[in-house]
């Protein structure tokens, strides 16, 4: 499993709620490709507490936004936009764990159309939440040329 380097970290115009390192109020997502699959060790806080010591579902259908994002990223090297999300809520998400996990990747293509599986574990690796992410892909000229998007590279990559 490799470390997937944040393209745009340190730029003064960036600050992603889910991913950008410098958002003191955001979820301050790390990525990391595993084969297929895209994934992310996110730690709870209070500050995203639901009901009593619990993580709220609204955080969770954000970090499932979120990572299916980033297998767009790095899968495809291109951007786009959420179509639609479908979230499962199996168990809560205590904000006590000390981690969670999140997984995910391509189930099925249709042109431009992905649908990205989405599976948030909790610190004993029980599935606690599943989502359903369809996202609609730009053509990368696009996506680089009006949007600014960069490459998406492990560490261990040029």
């Amino acid at each position: 499993m490799k470390k997937i380097k944040n393209p745009w970290t340190g730029e003064p115009t960036y600050h992603c709620y889910g991913c950008s390192p410098d958002s003191e109020s955001g979820l301050r997502m790390e990525f990391y490709e595993d084969g297929d699959e895209i994934v992310s060790h996110w730690h709870p806080r209070k500050e995203f507490q639901g009901w009593r010591d619990t993580l709220h579902g609204g955080i969770q259908a954000t970090l499932a936004d979120e990572i299916a994002s980033w297998v767009v990223f790095r899968k495809y090297q291109t951007s786009g936009v959420t179509s639609k999300l479908e979230v499962k809520y199996h168990k809560p998400i205590m904000i006590t764990d000390s981690h969670i996990t999140l997984r995910a990747s391509v189930k099925r293509q249709l042109r431009n159309i992905l649908e990205i599986g989405v599976s948030i574990y909790d610190h004993t690796g029980e599935l606690s939440t599943s989502a359903v992410c369809v996202y609609f892909t730009f053509p990368q000229k696009r996506a680089y040329e009006e949007f600014g998007f960069r490459e998406f590279l492990l560490e261990d990559e040029a």
